[in-house]
């Protein structure tokens, strides 16, 4: 496992990765899905949308290379969440342990900022990404008031 951490670096947003957060998301969810409103905001704005607001997002270096990327995205002040969103991994870089040092990262990120919960988002064909999510602590909950169309599962950490 050292030897992953070795080559993979885990960072914080920097503006200069900006184009990377847009491109790395995009390339899944057009796999999958189809872009929607809410995936332009975020993506087209990740300072306005998410970093102003109290936010973060990781990226995934691998020799220099943004290969990876997921936000924490704040949902509510009292009690401090945030959601779990956007995490991508570029297909050429997947087995790598990438989705797990970013989300591990930013659990770790929303311990730090005393927050009680993280939630999340997403779809049941997303089969590994579940499973990540489950390694991760999260609990799946029942669907109420999703923030895209092609959610059908979400699920819930609490830090508290």
């Amino acid at each position: 496992m050292n030897d992953i951490n070795n080559e993979v670096q885990i960072i914080a947003y920097d503006p200069q990765y900006k184009e990377a957060f847009k491109i790395l998301n995009e390339e899944w969810i057009k796999t999958f899905f189809v872009m929607e409103t809410s995936d332009y905001k975020l993506l087209d704005h990740p300072e306005e949308q998410i970093i102003n607001k109290g936010g973060h997002i990781a990226f995934a270096l691998l020799n220099g290379e943004a290969v990876g990327t997921c936000a924490l995205v704040k949902a509510k002040d009292e009690p401090l969440t945030f959601e779990l969103s956007k995490m991508a991994v570029s297909p050429k870089a997947q087995g790598k342990k990438i989705g797990y040092l970013l989300g591990n990262a930013l659990v770790e990120k929303a311990k730090e900022l005393k927050a009680e919960s993280i939630f999340l988002e997403t779809n049941s064909i997303l089969v590994p990404a579940i499973k990540l999510y489950e390694k991760l602590g999260f609990q799946h909950m029942p669907v109420t008031n999703a923030g895209y169309d092609r959610v059908d599962v979400q699920m819930k950490l609490d830090l508290s």
